[in-house]
């Protein structure tokens, strides 16, 4: 598995995941997917062009994708390092929400009208399982041996951004994306970019359930508060967790350093930034990455624009 069979596998990604949308168009509404049934059908889009393609490559995907253990000394600060980076993240959404509406707020209805545990699972840690799986299990493990790290970091993480469809979530993705790369580059597991995946989702759904649950309002009070996030107010909240990210991000540095120390991979992590010279196999831009990349920009500019 090389950088060109992963841009074939992301083209057919995009292509499946954006028939499966107008196919769905066409059969409503004799056909209409609740959000369950639609976050399943997603995650399968994601990983039924990924396993073929695995499959084809005949890697052994456990051993590719990086399954190692980790220390449990490890594991804490790594969900300290999370919760240090949230922060950034926040930033990058409120960000962004200054040019496109809040993609998860939109769909808050229909995800607190289905059962808590059922979403806890499907949002909050079966599909950060398979992303994880996918985006650096596979695509970033598959651009390293095509590229250098940083190469195959950045690249992985606009991936992972575009599968998100949409500008919102694609932006602070593609940080996430950054951040979880340069993690498993501290511990040299793909565990570790999971948690981190865990435990920014489920933290997301258990909130929305506890607004919900507290005030008997959840979804109104959702609304409500995406309605007060005016331009004004949103220029607010960037300067205050510009502040807040700039303070937490650094500290995240500094766990970071510490993890990589602890799991005696600090070369790993430096060696990140670091041009190799070594030849590899494959190339990282090819003409399928190109299509796929254009196509899944005019889709969610499109989505834009209709909406």
């Amino acid at each position: 598995m090389d950088g060109k069979k992963v841009n074939r596998i992301f083209l057919v990604l995009v292509l499946f995941n954006i028939g499966a949308v107008f196919l769905l168009a066409l059969l409503y509404p004799a056909v209409e997917l609740g959000i369950i049934s639609n976050l399943i059908v997603s995650q399968l889009i994601l990983f039924i062009p990924a396993a073929i393609g695995v499959f084809l490559s005949k890697e052994n995907l456990i051993q590719f994708a990086g399954f190692h253990k980790i220390k449990i000394s490890t594991v804490f600060m790594i969900i300290l390092f999370t919760f240090l980076s949230m922060p950034l993240i926040t930033l990058i959404n409120a960000i962004s929400l200054l040019f496109v509406d809040n993609a998860v707020a939109a769909i808050s209805g229909e995800i607190l009208n289905a059962p808590f545990i059922v979403m806890f699972l499907l949002m909050g840690v079966l599909g950060p399982m398979n992303e994880e799986l996918i985006c650096r299990g596979i695509f970033y493990q598959g651009y390293k041996k095509s590229g250098t790290a940083m190469q195959a970091m950045f690249l992985s993480a606009l991936l992972f951004a575009l599968m998100h469809m949409n500008f919102n979530q694609a932006a602070y993705a593609f940080v996430i994306g950054i951040i979880v790369v340069l993690l498993i580059e501290a511990t040299g597991s793909l565990w570790s970019s999971i948690l981190v995946h865990v435990v920014i989702n489920s933290q997301q759904v258990c909130m929305m359930y506890l607004l919900d649950s507290g005030t008997g309002n959840g979804i109104e009070g959702m609304e409500d508060a995406q309605a007060i996030l005016t331009t004004d107010v949103l220029f607010l909240v960037i300067a205050v967790y510009l502040i807040i990210a700039a303070a937490a991000t650094s500290l995240a540095g500094c766990v970071l350093a510490w993890i990589a120390k602890n799991e005696k991979r600090e070369a790993n992590l430096r060696a990140v930034w670091i041009a190799g010279k070594e030849k590899k196999e494959g190339k990282l831009i090819t003409i399928p990455l190109l299509i796929a990349v254009i196509i899944t920009l005019f889709y969610m500019s499109l989505e834009l624009i209709l909406l």
